[in-house]
């Protein structure tokens, strides 16, 4: 497509006039272009980000990692209630879901960078009041704080996004995919770290439940602080200034109508929009629930800790050859792909034993990687299928979609495995993988997320 055929672009008259003015314009960007941004130089940008992005997500990562297994204790603590335990880990995924919005917002005015600080502080914040909760032993505190502790995890979230901003086409998958593979290294340090930040907090004359929220204050504030000072020149301040060089003019209407007609018009941001939510909710509603179903048939907590980072290791650590995948054999193949392997481990978590189990075991590794297959591969569709002036709000509106579809999977599973049992929350999570595979074949049938020879940036 033309730069002045797309939408909000400015138009030329028309006859051979208009024919010659057009080349000539387009010869002037071009050449502007190439002067301004020459493709060493933006390689040179993408590499420093990709760069940056692995250190602050591995920090991010941390953060907001390592107070996820003592969340729901000190909020049994501080409310005196087991029932009310879980609902601070409930705001945090609410919070992250409406932050993710938000940062998002942020970005499409300002760029990556302040996003992404933005979300870190506002997390790191949220951690202290954690802390301030367990000194006064107040549960309204403590829910203020987990819920801005989810704008944290809506920053590493959002971050896998910016790893796209300078990246060519056929290198796009593997670019996100190492963002995602990089909180590898906070998401299973960060639990390990719980005892030795409990010492801590408690030798500082903190309850001990609270030294792990010091320790994320740390690796968010660590991560706001990498970005600020490496994340320059923005990645999506220079992708803007290429593409106003090429013609492409952004437009002022308000964002959310132009999210909104983005989904109805574009098949391969609905269908990645729709795979991410439903992977998210199937990953959500099942790991939340199998500590549980464990620990009624005896596991020890050990042996749910080990479950536990299995399903991390599945989620992160593979996420490089997931990328890989997706730019040789496209976004929708992959996708589909991913849901097979959510599909597999439901049969595997469904049908155990109550209890430690290898079946358990491997059920949950499986739905860690099917998760990272389809996330990477949604994620990626979305993003090169959005247009280019609305897609950071695009980014922001599935991942809000995704948080709140995680929260409502999780609390469905809940009600699901007290009433039927655990077989039953496998049966729930095949219906959602379902319309995974569905996402997948309108990509295909839209041909669209395939992998492209194109070297320059895609706009």
């Amino acid at each position: 497509m033309r730069p002045s055929d797309r939408p909000g672009a400015a138009r030329t008259p028309t006859g051979a006039g208009g024919w010659v003015g057009r080349n000539v314009a387009d010869l002037v960007r071009g050449v502007q272009a190439g002067w301004r941004w020459p493709e060493h130089r933006v390689a040179a940008v993408q590499r420093r980000t990709v760069h940056t992005l692995v250190v602050s997500q591995a920090l991010g990562g941390l953060g907001t990692s390592v107070g996820i297994a003592v969340t729901a204790l000190l909020a049994e603590e501080v409310s005196g209630s087991e029932r009310l335990a879980g609902l601070a880990q409930t705001m945090q995924v609410l919070g992250a879901a409406v932050a993710a919005f938000l940062v998002a917002r942020v970005m499409s005015r300002r760029g990556r960078r302040l996003g992404l600080v933005l979300g870190f502080v506002v997390g790191a914040t949220g951690a202290a009041l954690c802390v301030v909760s367990g000194v006064l032993g107040s549960f309204p505190v403590l829910l203020v704080g987990t819920t801005l502790l989810g704008s944290a995890t809506a920053a590493t979230n959002q971050s896998r996004y910016a790893a796209t901003d300078l990246a060519v086409p056929r290198h796009r998958a593997r670019a996100l995919s190492m963002a995602v593979w990089a909180t590898t290294v906070g998401a299973v340090a960060g639990p390990n770290l719980t005892g030795p930040a409990g010492r801590a907090g408690a030798a500082l004359g903190l309850p001990s439940l609270t030294g792990p929220f010091l320790f994320g204050v740390a690796g968010m504030l660590g991560a706001a602080v990498v970005v600020a000072l490496r994340m320059r020149p923005d990645p999506l301040l220079v992708a803007r200034e290429i593409a106003s060089d090429r013609g492409v003019v952004r437009t002022s209407a308000p964002a959310w109508p132009r999210v909104v007609a983005a989904v109805r018009t574009r098949p391969g941001v609905a269908a990645g929009a729709s795979a991410l939510a439903l992977a998210h909710a199937v990953m959500i509603a099942v790991m939340v629930m199998t500590p549980l179903h464990m620990h009624h048939g005896g596991a020890t907590l050990e042996v749910i800790g080990v479950v536990v980072s299995v399903h991390v290791l599945g989620m992160f650590a593979f996420a490089p050859v997931v990328g890989w995948a997706c730019d040789r054999w496209g976004r929708p193949q992959v996708l589909s792909v991913g849901a097979v392997v959510l599909l597999v481990s439901m049969l595997l978590a469904g049908t155990s034993p109550a209890g430690a189990s290898y079946r358990i075991g491997a059920g949950l590794f499986l739905l860690g990687l099917g998760w990272s297959l389809c996330t990477v591969a949604a994620s990626t569709l979305l993003s090169e299928s959005a247009p280019f002036d609305v897609r950071a709000d695009v980014q922001g509106a599935a991942d809000l979609a995704m948080g709140v579809a995680a929260a409502v999977a999780g609390a469905i599973g809940g009600v699901v495995v007290g009433s039927l049992g655990f077989d039953w929350l496998a049966v729930f999570g095949a219906v959602l993988v379902a319309g995974i595979a569905t996402a997948a074949e309108v990509a295909r049938r839209s041909s669209v997320g395939r992998p492209s020879e194109d070297e320059g940036l895609a706009l």
